[in-house]
């Protein structure tokens, strides 16, 4: 790999997709790149919930694109893009994301990227070999404080394919909250959960502008009874949705869903 350390997170002015398509000449179409002078071993799918955040997804693009290159991965982006009016649900955006990736390809890691933050340094390496792992563990706008990953696990993370099904996903059932990633912390429980250096595990947060008006403490009375309780029914086990297209774009995949109602005879995973 091609490492430098820390990296100056630039945020260009008036940016547009074409800037960034031009600035990534090698990428393959549906955003997917191959290292040109050299076999990898490493295979990644990064999978990006989105809501309408056109800026922060050009920004993440023009920024995450050069980082992956510099690592010498093979790598696809795929941009989960919800339509309807009903509120953000991340969850089920990240459980139709793993699900349309590994119907492509067998990838040996899925990392959940949120469309809002930007790594700063490129020794944070988005391979997990073994172990599944939380990437985000230090963000700006908390003053790189570290989060317990025993109570979140959210930002910037990776499940290895059997590690995801052995805790069935994500919950579904969140709807513009963020609890999803403090219910997917308690499903992880014990399991091992590898984390970069606190150096290296950094990261600039743009503002998602979303509504968090609705968001409850993760210590609720009876949060970790309701999760323990439903989890084997509310997950990838449980998925519907609509695919209303798959775009190939030159940065990215791009799958259109709706996740309010599934199409008839949709499969459940």
């Amino acid at each position: 790999p091609l490492l430098g350390g820390p990296l100056k997170v630039m945020i260009p002015e008036n940016l547009t997709m074409e800037q960034v398509v031009e600035k990534n000449p090698l990428m393959e179409l549906r955003g997917q790149y191959q290292p040109p002078n050299c076999w990898t071993r490493h295979h990644t799918a990064i999978v990006v919930p989105y809501y309408g955040q056109a800026q922060h997804l050009q920004h993440l693009l023009f920024h995450l694109h050069p980082f992956l290159q510099h690592q010498q991965l093979h790598y696809a982006i795929y941009v989960v893009n919800q339509v309807n009016n009903t509120a953000f649900n991340r969850g089920k955006l990240r459980n139709v994301g793993f699900w349309e990736a590994m119907q492509e390809e067998d990838w040996d890691w899925v990392f959940f990227h949120d469309v809002n933050l930007l790594p700063e340094d490129n020794r944070n390496l988005y391979i997990c070999d073994i172990f599944s792992a939380h990437a985000s563990v230090a963000i700006d706008k908390f003053n790189y404080k570290i989060v317990p990953c025993s109570c979140y696990l959210g930002g910037v993370f990776a499940l290895r394919p059997v590690h995801y099904l052995k805790i069935n996903g994500f919950p579904n059932t969140y709807w513009n909250w963020d609890r999803e990633d403090n219910d997917i912390a308690a499903r992880w429980g014990g399991l091992a959960l590898g984390r970069p250096h606190l150096l290296f595990g950094r990261y600039h947060m743009l503002e998602d502008g979303l509504d968090h008006s609705h968001e409850q403490s993760p210590k609720s009375p009876g949060f970790l009874a309701e999760i323990q309780s439903r989890w084997q029914q509310d997950g990838v086990n449980s998925l519907g949705y609509t695919l209303l297209s798959k775009e190939l774009q030159p940065l990215y995949t791009n799958l259109t869903v709706d996740i309010t109602v599934p199409a008839p005879g949709t499969p459940v995973p």
